[in-house]
């Protein structure tokens, strides 16, 4: 499931991601060879405007100044005066077949798809120079090119000057920058759907983690809750054929696991409730060291039963009273001294202390300290997951795993923490953090 997910919003993240990436770099392609045929043919009108000065104020065509025109721009130049070739023409080789059918093309171009009437400022048709720029494609070859017709008229004399600039430069120049911007292109979408890999991989973590867990949850919960329930069936068949004093055995032991079924259903709900909206909190202004007491005489018979020494460590002085639920603190100082004493062996002790610390605002510190059989290093990051026992001796226990958990839970709901470490003398030391 995850494998396809994963899949799935790596194609859609690096899909449209690439999809955004190659329509800007098409748009930019448009709009950069647009700008440069723009450029390219007001470079061209510019030429000619300056050809045409030249001429105006000019009483021959040199054939120098026609070769080096060709040589300096890469034109291609004809010339007739009454319908006679130059002689630049014909040394340059220019009227060839080919170069008399493409001029035959730029001329028909201009005939047939330009209409041009020169007027002098009272409106009257006058003598003198003029030009006409125009683009054109070859319908023999399919090479485009920019034509400029120019006119000279002086007296019964005319002269056509026309000039060809090949745009095979302009496209072979947008030719390497769509290459250009191809490859980059490509390069862009392999990277953007391996990051895209990467990127979605590490979204999906928390969620697949999740999802194990879940997993990992609902089969220790169905296997703790079966162990209780097999022992209260079996325990319901055996009283059919049992004697009225075997009967009250069978009855003690499916009361016994009842008792056990109930108590694991109301922490299963408790942390129900922390995973769809946390643990309701009802803060008040709290007497912790009140608190702390009040636990400490609640645990220490339990502790006698069992020779355990249980201190109480509270601050010589007053402090200030904490903003928090007192049932939760208390519920979760009864956990840690719960479990404190369930793994803590005959003649061990355990410590209670509350201590208040002033940094930068007074936060308060409770620890329980035991000198039980401790919790390895390997451990320690997992003992608030739900259902998580380090030793196979805890298993043993009347516990389900989920005690430390609801805990963790309570202890997050106040904003506080809480930690676990090792008792330098053997044994571990939990300790709770309110702000």
């Amino acid at each position: 499931m995850f494998r396809r997910a994963h899949l799935f919003f790596t194609i859609l993240c690096g899909g449209s991601t690439a999809a955004i990436m190659i329509f800007m770099s098409l748009l930019y392609l448009r709009v950069s060879e647009g700008n440069l045929r723009t450029s390219r043919y007001d470079s061209f009108q510019n030429d000619i405007g300056t050809i045409t000065a030249n001429l105006e104020q000019s009483t021959y065509v040199s054939m120098q100044w026609l070769a080096r025109l060709e040589a300096q721009n890469d034109y291609i130049i004809y010339v007739t005066d009454n319908g006679v070739p130059f002689l630049h023409n014909t040394l340059s080789g220019s009227l060839d077949s080919h170069s008399q059918e493409l001029l035959s093309e730029s001329l028909a171009a201009y005939d047939t798809g330009l209409e041009v009437q020169i007027l002098s400022p009272d409106g009257s048709s006058y003598s003198g120079i003029w030009h006409v720029e125009y683009p054109f494609t070859s319908p023999t070859t399919g090479d485009s090119y920019y034509a400029s017709r120019i006119d000279i008229e002086h007296g019964n004399s005319t002269t056509l000057i026309m000039i060809l600039y090949s745009l095979s430069p302009l496209h072979e120049s947008i030719r390497r920058q769509r290459a250009l911007f191809a490859q980059i292109d490509v390069t862009a979408c392999v990277l953007l759907f391996v990051f895209a890999w990467f990127f979605t991989g590490r979204l999906l973590k928390p969620l697949r983690e999740n999802h194990e867990k879940q997993l990992r949850f609902v089969a220790a919960a169905s296997h703790e809750l079966r162990t209780p329930l097999s022992v209260i069936l079996a325990s319901s068949e055996c009283c059919r054929d049992a004697s009225e004093e075997e009967r009250e055995g069978f009855f003690q032991t499916i009361r016994k696991e009842g008792r056990r079924m109930n108590h694991l259903i109301d922490d299963l709900l408790a942390l129900t409730r922390s995973g769809v909206n946390r643990f309701p909190i009802e803060r008040k202004p709290v007497e912790l060291d009140t608190l702390c007491l009040n636990t400490y005489e609640a645990f220490e018979p339990l502790c006698q039963n069992k020779r355990l020494t249980l201190s109480l460590s509270l601050p010589d002085t007053p402090i200030a009273r904490c903003n928090c639920d007192a049932d939760r603190i208390s519920q979760v100082l009864s956990i840690l001294l719960h479990n404190a004493v369930s793994y803590t062996p005959e003649g061990g002790s355990i410590e209670l202390a509350l201590r208040s610390r002033k940094e930068h605002r007074v936060s308060y510190e409770i620890s329980v300290t035991d000198t039980g059989i401790g919790i390895a290093d390997e451990d320690k990051p997992h003992v608030f997951d739900r259902f998580y026992r380090a030793e196979k001796s805890r298993s043993a226990k009347d516990h389900f795993g989920l005690g430390l958990s609801i805990a963790y839970e309570i202890v997050s709901a106040h904003h506080g923490r809480i930690t676990v470490q090792d008792n330098p003398v053997g044994g571990s030391i939990f300790t709770v953090r309110l702000p």
